[in-house]
């Protein structure tokens, strides 16, 4: 009976499924009876999604934000890498046996973003791999650090606190508290912190702040740029690599291949000289470590991305990405105006947020509308994504559509 009661004290330290289903059950019931999730849509040339009722819209709420993801180059890519190597997915550890294409993929993604690329099948796999190995020391200098979270960091490395705190003391603190952060270095030899570059609700990292006190104290920083990435630089390494000269050896970065970059996947950087930790993740990194490498279909299309990157298009979609922000921006007033990054949450009340999103998908926009417990109770939104491959009357027909809506 003791140890029942000790195990009923020590658990729900960092998750609670029972608590998020019961609030988060109401979001997704009543988002789902407005019509707003569960939607099946065919993708068009003309870039409208179609329903087989024959609804068309613009998708505001997608990640692909240089609309990448739907260039010939990229999809023939996928194809020619299946017809090349004649598998879908080569399903073993790669420690044990991988394909050329998948090095030859890290060796172009290294070269693009100045730093020790090793791959994986997903962001999250990524964050599941390494932030245990940082925990330990094993990644991290030999050490272990105190784990440090920002409040806002994604729910894919959120959802590695426990697992971190069984090798080292974990922290969370308030989002972007550069003088908590910078209390726990002075009180704490080693310490790791663990954010988003740029955050899925908007807002983004100091990261000057943060490489001020890397440079001060030896943080360790681990930060996850999946959308920055491609956006931002002159190969599109990212609002994060782009901050500095080169990657210091006690700094890791993560991003998608996903969302900007057009493909599937995801790029660990490391600073040019760690083969070492490439190494270590590739044999202890959890799923990285399993018979889970990213499928032939997805080096052959992230190859194919890469080209892309190098080539005058990227900064011409970048420049059309920047041109529809500023726009929006200078039509819709939030509270990420000003920023480079194509997020921006656009405030409306709890009770008034979901008629609102009815009403923009009527007009054939489709903006997701997030509400408690997604955010905070006050902080109640339409979240809009904005992409290049938006014609300049497209925004603003979408910032009319906004501006005529009831939201509080």
């Amino acid at each position: 009976m003791n140890e029942l009661a000790e195990y009923e004290v020590k658990r729900n330290r960092f998750t609670n499924n029972e608590k998020a289903l019961a609030i988060g059950s109401r979001f997704w019931h009543e988002t789902t009876q407005a019509g707003l999730a569960g939607i099946v849509a065919d993708l068009g040339a003309d870039g409208y999604f179609s329903t087989k009722e024959n609804h068309r819209f613009i998708n505001l709420s997608c990640c692909s934000y240089l609309d990448f993801d739907s260039h010939p180059h990229i999809i023939q890519g996928a194809v020619a890498a299946l017809q090349k190597y004649r598998v879908m997915d080569h399903c073993i550890s790669r420690v044990r046996v991988q394909m050329p294409a998948l090095l030859e993929l890290e060796d172009s993604l290294g070269a693009l973003f100045g730093a020790k690329v090793t791959t994986a099948i997903s962001a999250s796999a990524a964050s599941a791999g390494t932030l245990p190995l940082i925990a330990s020391g094993h990644l991290s200098g030999g050490v272990r650090p105190v784990m440090v979270f920002d409040k806002h960091a994604h729910f894919s490395m959120n959802l590695y606190k426990a697992t971190c705190a069984d090798e080292t003391e974990v922290v969370t603190i308030a989002h972007n508290d550069m003088n908590a952060l910078e209390d726990l270095c002075k009180k704490h030899q080693h310490v790791a912190y663990v954010c988003d570059g740029t955050y899925s609700m908007g807002g983004f990292a100091p990261v000057t702040d943060l490489l001020a006190l890397q440079e001060k104290y030896g943080l360790f920083l681990y930060f996850d740029d999946s959308h920055g990435l491609s956006i931002l630089g002159k190969h599109g390494e990212g609002f994060i690599r782009s901050a500095m000269d080169r990657i210091h050896p006690r700094t890791v970065i993560v991003a998608t291949l996903n969302k900007a970059f057009g493909a599937s996947g995801a790029a660990i950087m490391f600073g040019e000289n760690s083969h070492d930790n490439a190494l270590l993740l590739e044999r202890f990194g959890g799923p990285m470590a399993w018979s889970q490498p990213m499928n032939t279909a997805a080096i052959g299309g992230c190859l194919a991305a890469a080209e892309l990157h190098r080539s005058p298009e990227l900064a011409e979609r970048q420049q059309r990405l920047q041109a529809n922000i500023e726009l929006f921006d200078s039509l819709v007033e939030t509270d990420q105006r000003g920023n480079p990054f194509p997020i921006r949450l656009v405030k409306a009340s709890h009770e008034h947020v979901l008629a609102a999103g009815v009403a923009l998908y009527r007009a054939g926009f489709y903006v997701s509308p997030v509400f408690f417990p997604i955010v905070a109770k006050d902080k109640a939104g339409l979240r809009v994504m904005l992409r290049a491959g938006m014609s300049e009357s497209q925004v603003r027909m979408l910032c009319q559509q906004i501006l005529g809506q009831r939201l509080f």
